[in-house]
């Protein structure tokens, strides 16, 4: 943490033990919709507009069921498989139609096979097929399907891309409001360009930790941005600590709240900090970041780093992503950015990784200084606002606190904000603009030179509050003793009927269950850290676990 500028804490409490993240349930996060409403998986059928015929799903024997998953999960492009052969052609009708219905992202045919009987073909669709799909869009429905996607141990970049490539459709279709973490439950809104609801209902039989569901039609795409917050559901395992002291610590997480730094998933998981490839990128050091970007790291496969090895070696792009086994990566859209630019573009070439993904590192390494910044300005003026703080002053606007201003008592900590770093941001008064262009300094940014030729890496800046009060907030004590049991139930669970967590008051562990609401961009883990005093970085957690 002390990395990236996360080290003070609000409370004075003492630290105790929990376990984060044992199991994904111990991890559950809800959108909040922009009308503040939380966003539940609460049904899998159709709207009423596309109401679908009445199939008969048994026509399809385990047998066949058995043949079709195997073109399903073949990594082959042109696989495909002869379902039972069948002479009667409207059975035969009856399984195209099952087909069709249960397995979308399919298509079927009929063949002779070698005794000169019929029988029915499945296949990928292969984006040309000889016939027309009937996907025509119904005249007057709005353009855009929204629906609930329930996520387990899956980004939202990653299931979008794995929806894309099941539908044949580009990633660029879904609109969805936030990205959640990897490991844990999420349930989001996403929209898709017209996607019918059936086709995405019918991925709900393939699908491993996704479920689709909600479905309903919308006349606007959902963007960044487009939510209120995120309410959590979080499970620390094996609590060891006095009860009192958790009890004091979760009432100043209530009243008073922690401090709103970027958490350590801004940064990253690999060796190479994402904040380390922005600071290359906003200096237009463009050989750096590709390095940074394709040094073979620790904890990745053998033939991923050596793919980049070869690369590292020959600089042969082509050689290198022919290795990779992986074809929708970060390190392949680069390579295939060389590929396609050549390689002495070094620009061009980076511009072929996914603009949300190349904006994320610019993001990280301005959350890299607004931390620091934080840090050093509590650490100075303590947690009451002073002469030279800035508070929001209207929708967009800050202003700078005066002498009147903290004589009239009129703000608090919680009204003090600090800038992210950028070209339309003011900046505090006091010594504090002057830490910020020292600590980019060293790093060779200069502060008054954020506009870039490269429009993706021009920062403007933005207002962060520096302390956050949850909203929404509750715990309690679980006790129990199988320490693989779920401690919380999903929305799958309800919707597979399952409604309660059998309690155990003589449990020989205890567990602390929180929920609470956050703004869109703070982070739950620097929360847990305020009421835990401890370190949230993976090594840390792995070692209590």
């Amino acid at each position: 943490e002390k990395d990236v500028g996360i080290t003070e804490f609000i409370a004075k409490h003492e630290g105790f033990q929990g376990v984060l993240k044992q199991r994904y349930v111990d991890f559950i996060v809800y959108e909040r919709n922009l009308k503040g409403n939380l966003v539940r998986l609460t049904s899998q059928t159709l709207p009423e507009t596309e109401a679908k015929p009445t199939v008969d799903a048994s026509v399809l024997s385990d047998e066949d069921r058995q043949k079709i998953t195997s073109v399903l999960e073949s990594k082959e492009k042109n696989s495909s498989a002869t379902l039972t052969a069948c002479e009667d052609k409207e059975l035969r009708t009856k399984i195209h139609h099952a087909v069709k219905q249960e397995f979308p992202t399919l298509e079927s045919d009929t063949v002779t096979v070698n005794d000169g009987r019929k029988a029915v073909r499945v296949f990928r669709f292969q984006g040309n097929p000889s016939r027309k799909r009937p996907d025509r869009w119904p005249a007057g429905r709005p353009d855009h399907c929204k629906f609930v996607l329930f996520k387990e141990n899956k980004d939202t970049m990653e299931a979008i891309s794995l929806l894309a490539k099941l539908l044949h459709v580009k990633p660029g279709v879904f609109g969805y409001a936030g990205t959640k973490d990897r490991r844990g439950v999420t349930v989001q809104e996403v929209s898709g360009y017209k996607v019918l609801a059936e086709r995405l209902q019918g991925l709900n039989n393939t699908l491993r930790g996704l479920r689709l569901g909600n479905f309903e039609y919308c006349k606007e795409k959902l963007r960044l941005g487009d939510l209120s917050g995120n309410h959590f559901v979080i499970t620390l395992r094996n609590v060891s600590g006095n009860c009192e002291v958790i009890e004091r610590a979760m009432t100043s997480l209530k009243d008073v709240g922690f401090i709103n730094y970027f958490g350590l998933q801004r940064f990253g998981t690999s060796c190479v900090p994402t904040h380390h490839i922005g600071r290359a990128l906003i200096l237009s050091q463009w050989s750096e970041a590709v390095d940074l970007i394709l040094n073979p790291r620790e904890g990745k496969p053998k033939d991923f780093n050596k793919a980049l090895e070869y690369w590292k070696s020959t600089g042969d792009a082509k050689g290198a992503l022919s290795r990779l086994a992986r074809k929708k990566c970060i390190e392949s859209y680069l390579l295939q950015g060389f590929v396609n630019q050549g390689s002495q573009d070094l620009v061009g070439a980076l511009q072929m990784i996914p603009r949300n993904t190349r904006l994320m590192y610019v993001h990280a390494y301005q959350s890299y200084i607004w931390n620091n910044m934080v840090s050093h300005r509590i650490r100075e003026y303590g947690l009451v606002p002073v002469e030279g703080d800035l508070v929001v002053s209207g929708h967009t606007q800050v202003r700078t606190l005066s002498h009147d201003d903290i004589s009239s008592q009129k703000y608090s900590i919680h009204d003090v904000v600090m800038p992210v770093p950028g070209y339309d941001v003011t900046y505090p008064g006091k010594d504090v603009r002057d830490w910020y262009r020292e600590l980019m300094a060293v790093d060779g940014v200069d502060i008054d030179k954020m506009r870039h030729r490269v429009k993706d890496y021009s920062l403007s800046g933005a207002y962060r509050p520096i302390i956050i009060k949850p909203q929404h907030t509750s715990w309690k004590f679980i006790h129990y003793n199988d320490v693989t049991a779920p401690l919380a139930l999903t929305d799958l669970d309800r919707l597979e009927g399952r409604t309660d967590i059998p309690a155990e008051t003589d449990g020989q562990y205890l567990a602390l269950q929180i929920e609470l609401t956050l703004p869109s961009s703070c982070y739950a883990t620097m929360a847990l850290r305020e009421v835990l005093r401890k370190d949230t970085s993976p090594a840390t957690q792995a070692a209590m676990n």
